[in-house]
């Protein structure tokens, strides 16, 4: 075995043999010649990767590692850290991209060739890509470190010629950043998509605190076939292997010139001479070390010194500090910055001068922390001539595309009515007011005491429910609905002693070829929407775009991930078809359904189970129905300190003629019709009662 090789976890051995991580800890009881651990801890060991792939071969378990299945696991289990991988991997792709002749000429000789010979031309790609400046933030990696990571480099130009460079890039750099949730803070597509249009078309662009890129490859996105060298994307991050990551991601997506360097920004400003057209920036939220101690005399805070706790402001001036006269800057904001008193100053600056042009309140999961309504700042460099500042300010609250549950918000819709409102106010200075959702305000108004820029506190109230007639119209739909569920009333049985039938369980039913057995979440991101453990639970169609999870929820109107998703690949993704059966297994709960047109076709997402019957041996009716049994849930779930698991092969049906199966399959659909029924009269009357009390409080609703 190589000396520091590729190691693996247990979770990852699942993963390239398809089963579930018991199956790795049988095989290690049962079969002595299993490879030994070479590392982690006892709790958590990991295996060299090529002991591994070879011992799986020999017992048949796996014909041949698919090759982004064993890219990602080197990556994952790279002796220098996966971030240091994905570096080399980044250096390697873009001399794939830009120089293909030298790679296949350097790539025939042996790994060790390869690592002495792989620098210089490294480095002439990396300089002509990001120039000779002082902090570049991609070093050319010297041979000595290459020399671990040739047989990845390899294996990572296989998988471009598969896929594309940047595809192979995008999709390793996204399940590093899926298996990473906690070390990252990321910028959903789907919300970097809409800061990118509303900053607009611009050729030179800056991100400040770029974290991994997801602003600036979102302009690269939009940019397309029109970004040429003479169009500049720049980049800063205090993290050395985020600036890194960005630079070579965006690399890969575009032909524009890209600049990142990695320091602190507001303590190290990277680019203080630069002025660019446009600003997109996701800062740090509350941070108190920002450097007010060290910056009091700092002449970027043109509209005041921002307070200790005034850290997003800090981020608002330096990017108003960076812009060209009337260029755009767009900042993802915590609420609180719009209304905290010792902030009240500098934002009653900002709209004097009439450089906060609009704020834009966000659905409560549109970025992290999820659980707060987010704001978009939108700001505009002001001209030196003296011109009158524009005296409206925009203020929109689009909270009415609120995700019900945990299922994605509707990105699409989200961001035609952020663009409804903003384009005619930017072209305008001002534009009709649309109850609800988006005022033009008069900015004397908002210069009191306060200068409270939270938007719902200065938009008129929509009509509620939608106005009188909406709430006529779900009233009808409440009345059919009752009647409906009064039709599909079961009717009274006679008691009767149980049956004791003979009994088989799903993983029988599976190991004898009647039903498929598959799980979720298995694989990167899909272009499909993805039924996820909340939508079977809540009775929904499919909700979620990537079985992630992490950062990139939201799915557009089409079903189609939404611009600029992190990764492009739909590896190892389970697609649903009409007659399957899907369970989740975590929560404790006897929940399983049906697969019907509406969502086939969808990506199965995490703790969900897919059962695909076979029509002549079970009939999908029947097997949901006696997977509901309560007692049967129970002596299938185990129980950990805050989480109760079902085990869905140890579920137990009884063995019965297909006939005699259909039989309780159509009683058991009738039940499920009824429960369907149940659940939409409880959605309509909260929808009624909630419309009722908000029209007789806003006065559009008479008390008679």
């Amino acid at each position: 075995m190589q000396e520091n090789g590729t190691e693996v976890t247990a979770a990852g051995i699942a993963r390239l043999a398809g089963v579930g991580r018991a199956a790795v800890s049988n095989w290690r009881r049962r079969h002595a010649d299993f490879p030994k651990p070479v590392g982690g801890t006892e709790t958590s060991p990991s295996f060299a990767l090529a002991e591994v792939e070879d011992w799986l071969r020999v017992q048949g378990k796996l014909a041949e590692v698919p090759l982004r299945e064993r890219v990602w696991q080197q990556v994952a289990g790279h002796p220098q850290g996966a971030v240091a991988a994905l570096v080399h991997v980044g250096c390697a792709l873009l001399l794939v991209h830009d120089r293909p002749t030298v790679w296949l000429e350097l790539s025939a000789g042996s790994d060790d060739r390869l690592a002495e010979l792989l620098p210089a031309p490294l480095d002439q790609v990396l300089t002509l890509r990001f120039g000779v400046i002082r902090k570049r933030a991609v070093d050319t990696p010297t041979a000595d470190r290459l020399r671990v990571s040739a047989p990845l480099l390899r294996g990572a130009a296989e998988l471009a010629a598969e896929l594309d460079a940047r595809k192979a890039y995008e999709f390793l750099l996204g399940r590093h950043l899926d298996a990473n949730p906690r070390q990252y803070t990321l910028t959903p597509p789907g919300l970097a998509a809409l800061m990118a249009d509303l900053a607009g078309p611009a050729a030179d662009v800056l991100d400040p605190a770029c974290g991994t890129g997801a602003l600036l490859r979102a302009v690269a996105v939009a940019q397309g076939s029109s970004a040429t060298a003479d169009r500049h994307l720049y980049g800063q991050d205090s993290a050395p292997e985020q600036a890194a990551l960005t630079a070579l991601r965006l690399a890969l997506h575009t032909r524009a010139t890209v600049r990142t360097a990695a320091a602190d920004t507001l303590r190290e400003d990277a680019y203080g001479s630069l002025r660019t057209d446009a600003v997109l920036c996701h800062p740090p939220f509350n941070e108190r070390n920002w450097g007010h101690d060290e910056l009091a005399y700092d002449p970027r805070w043109e509209y005041g010194f921002p307070a200790r706790t005034e850290s997003e402001l800090a981020w608002v001036q330096h990017a108003l500090a960076r812009l060209k006269e009337g260029g755009i800057g767009v900042l993802l904001m915590p609420p609180a910055a719009a209304s905290r008193r010792s902030g009240r100053r500098i934002r009653a600056d900002l709209l004097r001068r009439g450089a906060l042009r609009a704020v834009i309140a966000l659905p409560p999961g549109a970025a992290p922390p999820h659980n707060l309504p987010l704001h978009l700042w939108v700001l505009r460099k002001p001209a030196v001539t003296g011109r009158r500042a524009q005296p409206e300010v925009l203020l929109a609250d689009t909270g009415v595309f609120t995700a019900d549950g945990r299922g994605g918000l509707d990105w699409g819709a989200l961001r035609t009515a952020v663009l409804d409102a903003w384009r005619p106010f930017d072209r305008n200075g001002t534009a009709p007011e649309r109850p609800g959702l988006s005022r033009s305000v008069p900015v004397i108004e908002l210069l009191d005491d306060d200068v409270d820029l939270a938007p719902a506190r200065h938009l008129p109230p929509s009509e509620a429910g939608g106005g009188v007639e909406q709430l006529g119209v779900v009233r009808d739909r409440l009345g059919e609905t009752l009647r409906l569920t009064g039709r599909l009333t079961p009717p009274s049985a006679d008691p009767r002693r149980p049956t004791r039938w003979p009994l088989t369980t799903i993983g029988e039913l599976a190991r004898g070829g009647a039903l498929r057995l598959r799980t979720g979440g298995n694989g990167g991101h899909a272009r499909v929407p993805v039924l996820t453990d909340h939508d079977v639970l809540a009775g929904t169609t499919a909700s979620g775009s990537t079985l992630s999870g992490t950062a990139l929820s939201g799915t557009t109107p089409s079903g189609s991930a939404p611009p600029g998703t992190l990764a492009e690949s739909d590896e190892e993704t389970v697609l649903t078809e009409a007659g399957d059966v899907v369970v989740p297994v975590l929560g404790g709960g006897s929940i399983a359904r049906v697969i019907d047109e509406a969502d086939a076709g969808a990506a199965l997402g995490r703790n969900l189970v897919l059962l695909r019957p076979d029509p002549a041996a079970l009939d999908p009716w029947f097997l949901v129905g006696f997977l509901r049994g309560t007692a049967n849930n129970r002596q299938a779930s185990s129980y950990a300190s805050t989480a109760t698991r079902l085990d869905v092969r140890r579920l137990q049906l009884p063995r019965l003629p297909l006939e005699q199966q259909r039989a309780y399959g159509e009683r058991f659909r009738a039940l499920a019709e009824f429960e369907g029924a149940l659940r939409l009269a409880g959605s309509l009357g909260e929808q009624l009662v909630r419309g009722m009390y908000d029209g007789l409080a806003d006065g559009t609703v008479e008390p008679g």
